[in-house]
């Protein structure tokens, strides 16, 4: 006779194989049929649109705290004023582009900055050497 505990149990992994392959197969046919699609409206363009460039405007400052703005050139401490005050030859959706001499104080610089900010200037570029 045989005891119990001389036996050892069968695994039967049939059942759970027979699962998992019914289970690959839908997948592998519905995955095909879950496409989604979005229509997309794009804008007509022609090739006789002339894109517009914007102004740009230069500023640079030395390291001998002068500012230069196209031809002109201004002491730091004035720059404020005169910029004010030559503000409207220029639209303010230019593109300004600051460039300081890298020995110049933060503070001179962000002065600059915030002149052109204050003075209605949106697209302001720092630059640099590198």
């Amino acid at each position: 006779m045989h005891s119990q505990l001389d036996e050892v149990p069968e695994l039967n992994i049939t059942p759970l194989v027979d699962i998992m392959l019914v289970l690959l197969a839908i997948l592998m046919v519905t995955t095909p049929a879950l496409v989604y699609e979005e229509v997309i409206k794009l804008p007509d363009g022609s090739k006789s649109s002339v894109v517009n460039k914007l102004p740009e405007l230069e500023i640079r400052i030395t390291k001998d705290r002068k500012v230069y703005l196209k031809n002109d050139s201004f002491m730091l401490s004035e720059f404020a004023d005169s910029f004010m005050m030559q503000k409207s030859k220029y639209p303010l959706k230019s593109i300004v582009y600051i460039k300081a001499d890298e020995g110049l104080s933060y503070k001179d610089v962000m002065f600059v900055l915030k002149t052109v900010k204050q003075s209605g200037f949106t697209n302001i570029s720092l630059e640099t050497n590198g």
